[in-house]
């Protein structure tokens, strides 16, 4: 069964066909990243507006990349929540008007279960249940996941995301926008436990909160002395604190669950740094962990056609009422 996915929740607009939910045929991916650089941030009317041009090009390019027509797909999976409404409302509305005009079945998914999902799309040994961990530009959650329809959350951040901090820091640090890749290539020529920066506790163990360390960082750095340390230093060792907590937690989460098994998604899983660190501690604890590749970590609509047939293969479909509150 052929799925044709759409993502646009955020600033990319996404088409991607995946067949019976793991092999990947196409997956077109358009950008308005650069129209956002000199903002420092995402401004929603400039996504929405761009996503409305590139769409149904964007779309197109999946078909002819899988090189099958319209006709040939069983399903229009698309991201109808969380996310930018406007962005939400330019792939929502593409995709009923595909599913109207071409009498093809139509089914709305949350952003965050399919980041979970994308795990599946290279590693074909995941089993369930399991603890899954999204770090993203807007989401820091953890999830007790027993199937694709049952998905628990179990932890959140309360204030700025893991992704968000990034790009906050970089910003404070002048290494400009997105902040993610940006503290990681800085990080790279500093030493992390030259500073001692902390993310704040939480009442809830398995929650996060990451806006104190941030502003942790701009206070240090509106004292800095010149031998305090360097900006690499400054930015290695924010990303090793943001890093210890999320593993710390991540595991503690295995722990109160009884489970074996993790799955990391999200924009952020694409950081080596935290992979490598993960990947370190579940070795030493003998837990199975499982990553997306690189590429299917960022905003994609591969992981929304491979959702999308799992859920639609359990009798979940969505009809034309369908609209940003995933409904």
């Amino acid at each position: 069964m052929y799925v044709l996915g759409i993502e646009s929740s955020c600033d990319e607009t996404a088409a991607a066909v995946v067949k019976n939910g793991r092999h990947i045929l196409s997956s077109a991916v358009a950008s308005s990243l650069k129209f956002h650089r000199k903002y420092g941030g995402v401004v929603p009317e400039i996504a929405s507006r761009k996503q409305l041009e590139v769409i149904a090009q964007v779309t197109q390019e999946a078909l002819n990349e899988a090189k099958i027509s319209l006709s040939d797909v069983g399903l229009i999976s698309v991201t109808s929540k969380p996310g930018l409404a406007g962005s939400l409302l330019v792939g929502i509305s593409f995709a009923k008007s595909l599913s109207l005009a071409s009498d093809i079945p139509l089914l709305g998914l949350d952003h965050l279960y399919s980041h979970i999902y994308a795990g599946f799309l290279n590693n074909r040994n995941i089993r369930l249940p399991f603890i899954a961990l999204i770090v993203s530009g807007g989401h820091t959650s953890l999830y007790e996941v027993f199937d694709f329809d049952k998905i628990k959350l179990i932890g959140s951040t309360h204030d700025d995301a893991c992704g968000e901090a990034f790009d906050k820091v970089a910003k404070i640090l002048g290494l400009g926008y997105p902040g993610g890749p940006a503290v990681e290539r800085m990080a790279r020529k500093g030493n992390g436990n030259k500073i001692k920066f902390k993310c704040s506790d939480t009442d809830n163990p398995l929650d996060f909160s990451f806006s104190g360390i941030k502003t942790a960082v701009l206070y240090y750095m509106r004292k800095k002395s010149p031998d305090s340390g360097s900006i690499s230093d400054i930015a290695a060792s924010f990303q090793e604190a943001v890093i210890e907590t999320l593993v710390k937690k991540s595991f503690l989460a295995l722990r109160a669950k009884k489970s074996r098994r993790l799955v990391i998604g999200g924009g952020v899983a694409a950081n080596e740094k935290l992979r490598v660190k993960f990947c370190q501690r579940a070795k030493k604890e003998g837990i199975s962990i499982y990553f997306p590749s690189k590429e299917l970590c960022m905003d994609n609509a591969a992981m929304v056609a491979g959702l999308g047939y799992r859920l639609f293969r359990k009798g979940h479909l969505s009809d034309l009422t369908l609209n940003t509150a995933g409904q």
